[in-house]
């Protein structure tokens, strides 16, 4: 499926949106004014970009501890999702959620959650919904190389097998589960292969090529939605940062982190467009000021926010 060059401006768009975004985060945990964890996105772009431009807007996501990126690509409210960072009453969950616990329910994001492959199950319930209502939409599940190991993902995907459920499963291989090589967790070269065992398609490829994760979560969407039964998409990326704010990142080499920015996402789209004639230096940085000036208004509307009331702590708890 050929892609219009508004439409690769758009994935542009995002991709930029995504990184200042969580550049901002990342300065903002540095300065003490966001508190708790957070689990950066960057480098990662690609992935969420690829496969929720391929979604329709009535699709759902499931997402995870490092759902920011996820957040943004399926269209998210800047200033809320901010606000919620710091924990301020205007937020997503009212300050109450934090990074790990954004959910965008009119936009069809069911949430992230900080349990390691628990958003898996979530979606194959979502997707058991949507299958016993008879709807024609879709749940993108997004989890990382640790979660495949987790005995969710295999309970999760043997039932959407049998059931042939609308629901594709996203790991994003960002080649490390907290400090742990990815490659040292698997028996099998590529975690893709583990579809067969269940029975449906499992794919590679390169996360860090927007189009190519777009065109592969195309397929699997198409395939889903007709009836078809899930996918297992795995995404070869890789996270720049820690695997969180304690991380100290010292398992890694200079060479290996500068290897993997040498293939940054957002660069290589860029190349393209400018192949392309549908971007030049000009456009690029109004783009990037943009979407920098909306990263900065979300700032100021979070740190202007009212914090939670003390009436309100037991709202909105199921539990």
């Amino acid at each position: 499926m050929s892609l219009t060059i508004e439409a690769l401006l758009g994935m542009y768009r995002t991709m930029v949106r995504i990184r200042a975004f969580e550049e901002r985060v990342d300065d903002l945990m540095m300065k003490g004014l966001i508190h708790g964890t957070t689990h950066l996105y960057i480098g990662m772009e690609a992935v969420a970009t690829g496969v929720c431009s391929a979604l329709k807007p009535e699709d759902y996501i499931a997402s995870n501890h490092r759902g920011h990126g996820h957040c943004i690509a399926k269209g998210a409210d800047l200033n809320r999702m901010m606000a919620e960072l710091l924990g301020k009453a205007t937020g997503y969950c009212k300050g109450k959620g934090g990074s790990m616990h954004i959910a965008d329910l009119e936009r069809g994001n069911l949430g992230a959650t900080g349990i390691v492959g628990s958003g898996i199950p979530v979606a194959t319930g979502a997707a058991l919904a949507i299958s016993m209502r008879k709807e024609a939409k879709v749940v993108a599940c997004f989890f990382g190389d640790g979660a495949a190991n987790n005995g969710a993902f295999h309970e999760s995907l043997n039932l959407a097998a049998i059931w042939k459920l609308p629901v594709i499963y996203v790991c994003e291989n960002n080649q490390y589960a907290m400090s742990g090589p990815a490659r040292e967790m698997f028996a099998i070269p590529r975690i893709a292969e583990r579809g067969s065992a269940y029975g449906i398609p499992g794919a590679t490829v390169d996360g860090n090529d927007v189009l190519a994760v777009h065109a592969a979560a195309t397929e699997s969407i198409r395939r889903a939605r007709d009836g078809h039964g899930p996918s297992l998409l795995t995404c070869e990326t890789y996270r720049w940062k820690g695997h969180s704010r304690s991380d100290a990142n010292r398992y890694r080499s200079k060479e290996e982190i500068a290897a993997w920015q040498a293939r940054c996402p957002i660069q290589r789209l860029r190349r393209y467009l400018e192949e392309l004639d549908g971007l030049d230096a000009r456009a690029a940085a109004a783009i990037e000021g943009d979407v920098r000036a909306e990263v900065e208004e979300a700032v100021q509307f979070a740190e202007k926010s009212p914090v939670p009331s003390l009436e309100g702590a037991e709202a909105d708890l199921y539990a």
